[in-house]
């Protein structure tokens, strides 16, 4: 089931079409900053580096003493590195270069 079975938003494409309209970090900065809380961004890219440090192959003590990240929030990131849609693994590869991750 896809996320947009899964919540019924008739506004979510929009919103992934907006975001793959984006082109600069400088884009994605002012889009982000308009359209989340500071506090949600941050809780993104926290998400982000705590699934990258986990590719890496870092423990879990480790990866909550680098990122604040709480011990439920680095399991949850494993999960979905793990049996996830893979969105993590496209942009962990991506953010390599395309190589391999995992």
């Amino acid at each position: 089931m896809t996320l947009q079975e899964r919540i019924r938003d008739p506004y979510l494409a929009q919103l992934f079409k907006a975001v793959l309209s984006l082109k600069t970090p400088e884009d994605c900065e002012a889009f982000f900053e308009d359209v989340c809380t500071v506090n949600e961004i941050k809780s993104m890219s926290q998400r982000l580096e705590v699934a990258r440090l986990l590719d890496s192959g870092e423990n879990y003590a480790t990866i909550e003493k680098k990122t604040g990240a709480s011990s439920t929030t680095v399991s949850r990131v494993n999960r979905c590195l793990n049996y996830g849609a893979d969105g993590y693994v496209y942009v962990l590869k991506e953010l390599k270069g395309g190589e391999e991750s995992k």
